[in-house]
């Protein structure tokens, strides 16, 4: 099981971070708290050598290094061009680019999952959307929109795996979440972005509008657990669910506050360890 306790990483600096550092800080910090959602899917989902996965949102490539140890035949679509690089060197023999990458290697495309096409024709067989849906206002619609492109790519009967957050009194981190959407509150936030609590249905109200057959579901424990207080602050300001909360005040308070709101998970030796549930559904094309 992949560790979910990081090393430290210093907050010195609260100015606001480029898009390269913040994905540093998800890909050093915080996307292997999802280890556990990731390798809990592939082994229901028996993933191996017969696996033609596409990965939608596949950011900076986790979830796809996982399923190739396992055998899988990857491609991930992002359209975050630093995320991409960031994957690329984690999964490409000549970090950079795909192209010409021989047949079966990682294919990593920027854009929108109409693009993936595969290679040599073969429809995918198991689609992934492993970017937790259900804490931030109008993510749904995103992913109803990737679906709707990336079905047509998938052949009949093959599988799709949505994720999202378990119950707010499941997740510890939830009362942290919730400064997001309090430092939100009367600022006039975008449609989509804004924190707000997960509901129960919904992974099926995005099956159901993409037109997939919802086929079971799971619940995975993945506890988020930082060196420190300050390596807790940067890994989850690089969820981008406190991306509202900082345009309507300033990172420098939403760090603040994030960090009061840790206080009751800080341990003794100056860790912080908050447990949570994941959920996912498995549905049918």
């Amino acid at each position: 099981m992949t560790p979910t306790l990081v090393r430290h990483h210093s907050y010195a600096d609260t100015a606001t971070p480029d898009s390269g550092d913040r994905v540093r800080d998800w890909a050093e910090i915080q996307e292997r708290m999802l280890a556990p959602l990731y390798e809990a899917v592939y082994e229901r989902l028996e993933v191996g050598s017969g696996t033609r996965l596409l990965s939608l949102g596949c950011g900076s490539g986790l979830a796809l290094v996982i399923a190739a140890a396992r055998g899988a035949r990857v491609t991930g679509v992002d359209t975050d061009p630093e995320a991409l690089a960031l994957a690329r060197t984690r999964l490409l023999p000549q970090p950079g680019s795909d192209a010409g990458q021989p047949a079966g290697h990682p294919r990593l495309l920027d854009g929108d999952p109409s693009a993936a096409a595969p290679a040599d024709g073969t429809p995918y067989n198991l689609l992934t959307a492993f970017t937790p849906i259900g804490c931030s206002s109008g993510d749904a619609e995103g992913l109803v929109d990737a679906l709707r492109s990336a079905v047509p790519l998938a052949a009949r009967g093959s599988t799709v795996v949505l994720t999202g957050w378990g119950p707010p009194e499941r997740c510890a981190t939830a009362p942290v979440l919730r400064v997001a959407g309090r430092l939100s509150d009367g600022a006039r936030a975008p449609r989509t972005g804004g924190w707000r609590p997960s509901r129960r249905d919904d992974l099926e109200e995005v099956a159901f509008r993409a037109g997939l057959n919802p086929d079971g579901s799971g619940r995975v424990a993945c506890p988020f657990g930082y060196a420190d207080t300050d390596s807790a602050v940067r890994g989850l300001l690089s969820t981008r669910l406190f991306d509202t909360a900082v345009r309507a005040t300033d990172r420098e308070q939403v760090a603040r506050e994030v960090t009061e709101a840790l206080h009751p998970h800080r341990r003794r030796d100056g860790t912080i360890w908050m447990p949570n549930v994941f959920r996912y559904l498995v549905c049918t094309i």
